[in-house]
């Protein structure tokens, strides 16, 4: 259960970006902020793809025997890769929302 904790324990609530949005000038501290959370967050997901793939060639070359581990390292992959569609989903569909909107 840690494991999965881990996956997504760096990820901002929206409360504090919101927070932090409101508290800069303009909004423009909101949308960097959103920004750089993003930008972490995909690149956790893509650090925990590169742990996978090394867990799957120490498996191949016989580097190491732990094949549970190895299988771990592969879910936690995927299920980070799963969020991040998830978000990415939920995102543009926000974004088409919007473009609807009439003024």
């Amino acid at each position: 259960m840690s494991q999965l904790y881990g996956v997504t324990s760096g990820i901002t609530p929206i409360a504090d970006v919101a927070q932090a949005g409101s508290a800069g000038a303009a909004g423009t501290s909101g949308t960097s902020g959103f920004m750089d959370s993003l930008k972490s967050a995909i690149e956790r997901v893509n650090d925990t793809q590169v742990e996978a793939g090394r867990a799957v060639d120490a498996l191949m070359t016989g580097d190491t025997q732990d094949i549970h581990r190895t299988m771990v390292a592969l879910q936690q992959a995927d299920v980070s890769f799963q969020l991040m569609m998830q978000i990415r989903n939920k995102l543009v569909g926000a974004y088409e929302e919007i473009q609807r909107m009439q003024v």
